[in-house]
């Protein structure tokens, strides 16, 4: 016998009515037989890939599926908002390393981004995937939810290549849930938890601005003889 050949890895794919899932090779492995001829055995194995869902698909896979939500935004953000009983395993953690280079980066973050936007400076959390493990075994249905959706994508990813089946993620994030669909716990509503910094208060000062603008061109209108007094040209 010249040899055995194996079938090229196949993927499946199935709708249900919460998306579509579809079943993909992840890895081959193979060892040598002894014998008259070198024969190698191959196992395929095969995962679901990641299952992106809307909000209200979420709470279905919530509540019917028993799927577990694990929030892997930063620390301020889960302050601010997050689903009540969820489980907090952040993909980034503070960046408070002291060599020189994160130092700088970090200063010049903090007089950007982190002042108008409110964005804490960090890293990736090289512990993640471990504190996954410590919580919850691989054969366990999670749904992983962050702010924009691109950290829970990113955290599914890796949570994928240690084995985990069975993970869904919500399509663009918290940022894009409506008002009283998780019950939550936190000093602002779930699609605002990202609002941080001056960009926060840059509408009321666009407020206080144009209110003071009409004032005075009502005023100038109204009362001429006064304003040319408060005012004179030069």
């Amino acid at each position: 016998m010249a040899g055995i050949a194996s079938p090229s890895p196949t993927a499946l794919c199935f709708t249900s009515d919460l998306g579509t899932r579809r079943l993909k090779a992840v890895s081959w492995s193979g060892k040598s037989v002894s014998g008259n001829n070198n024969i190698r055995r191959r196992s395929l194995r095969v995962a679901a890939e990641v299952k992106f869902v809307n909000a209200e698909e979420a709470k279905k896979l919530i509540a019917a599926e028993g799927y577990k939500v694990v929030d892997v935004r930063d620390k301020t953000q889960f302050e601010r908002a997050h689903i009540k009983s969820c489980h907090h395993i952040p993909l980034f953690i503070f960046n408070e390393d002291n060599d020189l280079g994160t130092i700088v980066k970090r200063t010049v973050h903090n007089n950007f981004s982190g002042l108008f936007f409110g964005l804490p400076f960090t890293k990736l959390n090289p512990e993640f995937v471990k504190s996954v493990r410590n919580e919850f075994s691989q054969d366990s249905k999670l749904l992983l939810v962050c702010q924009e959706g691109l950290r829970s994508a990113a955290a599914a990813s890796r949570l994928e290549e240690a084995g985990y089946d069975n993970i869904a993620c919500v399509t663009s994030g918290l940022q894009s849930v409506k008002p009283g669909t998780f019950e939550s716990v936190g000093s602002t509503e779930l699609q605002n938890a990202g609002k941080a910094g001056l960009i926060t208060i840059q509408g009321k000062i666009s407020a206080v601005l144009g209110t003071v603008l009409v004032c005075a061109l009502l005023f100038i209108t109204f009362f001429p003889e006064q304003a040319e007094k408060l005012f004179p040209s030069s």
